[in-house]
């Protein structure tokens, strides 16, 4: 009998779904993982004819699973402290590559490193992304793994200026002296003490004397690289000389470095004099300079935007890649594997890839993971209907078992 039928699709569809709802269940602590859902449809409907209207007299023969959809809306953030970890919110998917060059993508951002340095998923795939040079992101060129031990250290860089925030005491003496020692660095990195000198020789005036130690030259005795003669007002403001000073010459360095030609700036971003004559203790409060000696790296961060930004000994920052970020028209249309990754199929189209934060693509929290976004609430109330659904359809089978038995009752 056909009546069989109608039941037992109800028995396999609410089969399917606890199936889904066990799965949810079973990822409820998967980092990444997407909680599914059914979507019922009815089968066909026979028809038996026409009332005395003309209007179909229509008898359903049972359910199917039509569809089952993936909610991609965000999970929560988890912060882990461990820089090579990634959530992702909003729209798109981590672009992942496998030993054998096939290309995937995933949500699950719970990424370590390999022994070259290279991010990669729990599984063991490239996490792949855009390639840096010189510490400059090119979006142009193919997707590279990201790695984040490319550079273990950057040369240094030269300083070409530098700047104190001084105040030279009004009541001193003439012939007090004070000294302010300032490093900075020449072509090959190495860091060079210079020490300016001011000595009070009269009202409103200071003479300064800015030297290298011996030891910076080879020589026996310090080297004068500037000196001059500063002129306050009656306020304690510095009148000469006036912006900076200029042809701060080093040469002859011991460790065969470059020729350095400095300039003192006197004054800061709003052309307020630096260097001051006031009521008050010789100091100087602070010290500042261009330049920066050879770095190490000893750790890296992820921006929002996907750039990995290498952070080296000599407190300089440089990129080391960007994590690219690939979408879909629709991502309904993804296929899913394991561990986590989706496939691309007709449906979903093919992969757009582009950067975290451009193009409607999510944002990226570095030394963080994002979780499932299965609710257990919800899930154990649509277990409940998928039981009693079940339960249900039973019913009715043996219903229809029973109204069997008595017909061929009638004719034995």
């Amino acid at each position: 009998m056909a009546s069989f039928g109608i039941p037992l699709s109800g028995l396999e569809a609410d089969s399917s779904w606890l199936n889904v709802i066990s799965n949810n269940l079973a990822n409820l602590n998967t980092d990444g993982f997407k909680d599914q859902g059914v979507n019922f449809g009815d089968i066909f409907y026979q028809m038996q004819g026409t009332s005395g209207n003309g209007d179909p007299i229509q008898v359903g023969t049972g359910v199917q699973i039509g569809s089952t959809t993936s909610n991609f809306s965000n999970g929560n953030v988890s912060g882990t402290g461990i820089s090579s970890n990634m959530a992702l919110q909003g729209n798109g998917f981590f672009v992942v590559d496998s030993s054998n060059g096939a290309q995937s993508y995933t949500r699950d951002g719970a990424f370590t490193t390999n022994s070259a340095g290279q991010l990669i998923t729990s599984g063991g795939q490239l996490v792949m992304g855009y390639p840096a040079v010189n510490g400059v992101v090119s979006t142009g060129g193919a997707l590279v793994p990201i790695s984040v031990n490319q550079e273990g250290t950057i040369p240094g860089s030269t300083t070409t200026s530098f700047q104190t925030t001084t105040n030279l005491d009004s009541s001193a003496a003439v012939g007090d002296t004070f000294s302010t020692p300032i490093t900075v660095y020449d072509s090959v990195g190495t860091p060079q003490t210079l020490t300016v000198k001011y000595t009070n020789t009269g009202a409103n005036t200071w003479s300064y004397n800015i030297t290298l130690p011996a030891s910076a030259t080879g020589g026996t005795t310090p080297t004068t690289v500037s000196s001059g003669t500063m002129t306050f007002d009656s306020s304690g403001n510095l009148t000469s000389p006036s912006g900076s000073v200029t042809g701060i010459n080093i040469t002859g360095l011991a460790d065969g470095a470059a020729p350095m030609d400095l300039t003192w700036k006197l004054t800061d971003a709003s052309g307020n004099s630096t260097i001051t004559r006031l009521d008050s203790a010789s100091t100087t409060s602070a010290t500042s300079q261009d330049g920066f000696g050879v770095g190490t790296l000893t750790g890296f961060t992820v921006a929002a935007d996907g750039t990995v930004e290498g952070q080296f000994t000599n407190n300089q920052t440089k990129a080391l890649g960007q994590v690219a970020i690939a979408s879909f028209g629709n991502n309904q249309g993804l296929t899913q594997t394991s561990s986590g990754d989706y496939i691309p199929t007709t449906a979903s189209g093919a992969a757009v890839i582009g950067q975290a934060g451009a193009g409607g693509n999510g944002t990226i929290q570095g030394s963080a993971v994002e979780q499932s976004n299965v609710d257990l609430s919800t899930e154990f109330a649509n277990m409940i209907v998928a039981q009693q659904g079940y339960e249900a359809n039973a019913k009715a089978l043996t219903t229809f078992d029973q109204v069997s038995q008595a017909t061929i009752q009638l004719i034995t």
